[in-house]
């Protein structure tokens, strides 16, 4: 039995269609005066940020302590992680519950707090703005809460408690391990209204009031609908910038803690999942277990930022 090899006949008047390459390469080639602006920094984005992420990812599955050339040990750091390290699993349960507090508690209080004072007069709210924002850029101010949980009697708070008779002896606020984790988060609250609350004080700035007017005709009846259906829709893209702030911020968070109750803290009751990075990457010089701890951290903040993002879509329906 013979078989016929039919070739498909070229069809005349009508073109090939391009490549998704070549195509591109038309665009970036219409576009070149936006790329040319982008450049810089695209530039630095890539040699800062996606290079070190890069490099973090691979050295993560390799020994390698700064004096030798990285050795390949595969998934060895990670399963040393989950397995093997006792101190790394008590810093993820740290980092979630302080996490899971903080941040929504000052995302809220970022948010009604703007909102509030939005509607006051522009010198009040400016005044009030650089109030509440006052704390988290005033350095090191922080530091006045050891003072205030000072251990001894000359402690703002065990001075008070005695000199009205509710304790006989001082307490040990920072070195207490039931009592570590909730000072800390305090301490973190007073200083939350920072970058994402000035963001929503300039998002609320620039509402279209058109629509609030709109909404009245429509049928909204008082401030909570006008604030679900009208301003939280306007302001997605700042609620989103807040939230990105907000998630970095809380898990994150080492120094705060190292200053108020020290590095480690008694039995590890405020030890987070960067401290322990900071342990293994810049005082045992362990780079491949930072690296890997670096990486469990970097997916943790991207699935929190993707959850926040899903239900950030839902506001206004």
């Amino acid at each position: 039995m013979s078989s016929v090899v039919r070739r498909k006949q070229p069809q005349i008047g009508v073109e090939p269609k391009p490549g998704r390459l070549s195509t591109l390469f038309k665009e970036i080639a219409a576009s070149k005066t936006y790329y040319l602006f982008l450049a810089p920094y695209a530039i630095l984005f890539i040699i800062f940020t996606v290079v070190p992420v890069v490099m973090a990812v691979l050295l993560s599955f390799t020994y390698f302590n700064m004096l030798q050339p990285p050795q390949w040990v595969g998934m060895h750091n990670y399963v040393r992680l989950f397995l093997e390290d006792e101190i790394f699993l008590l810093a993820v349960k740290n980092t979630l519950v302080y996490a899971s507090i903080t941040g929504p508690v000052s995302y809220i209080l970022c948010f009604v707090t703007a909102w509030l004072i939005n509607e006051l007069k522009p010198k009040v709210r400016a005044f009030l703005t650089l109030l509440f924002y006052a704390p988290s850029i005033s350095g090191n101010a922080y530091v006045i809460w050891q003072v205030i949980f000072s251990g001894d009697s000359y402690g703002i708070i065990n001075g008070f408690l005695m000199y009205w008779g509710f304790i006989d002896s001082p307490v040990q606020w920072l070195f207490d391990p039931d009592l570590i984790m909730p000072i800390v988060i305090l301490v973190v609250l007073w200083m939350s209204l920072g970058t994402g609350f000035l963001v929503f004080v300039a998002g609320l700035q620039g509402l279209d009031q058109s629509l609030y007017e709109a909404g009245a005709i429509d049928g909204v009846r008082n401030r909570w609908q006008e604030l679900w259906y009208l301003t939280l829709p306007q302001m997605r893209p700042y609620l989103m910038f807040g939230a990105i702030i907000t998630i970095t911020s809380s898990f994150t968070v080492a120094g705060e803690i190292s200053t108020l109750v020290g590095f480690p803290s008694t039995d590890y009751a405020a030890h987070t999942i960067v401290q322990h990075l900071q342990d293994y990457g810049t005082i045992r010089f362990d780079m491949g277990y930072a690296s890997a701890i670096a990486v469990i951290l970097f997916f943790m903040m991207v699935v929190s930022q993707r959850v926040v993002q899903k239900l950030l879509n839902k506001v206004g329906e």
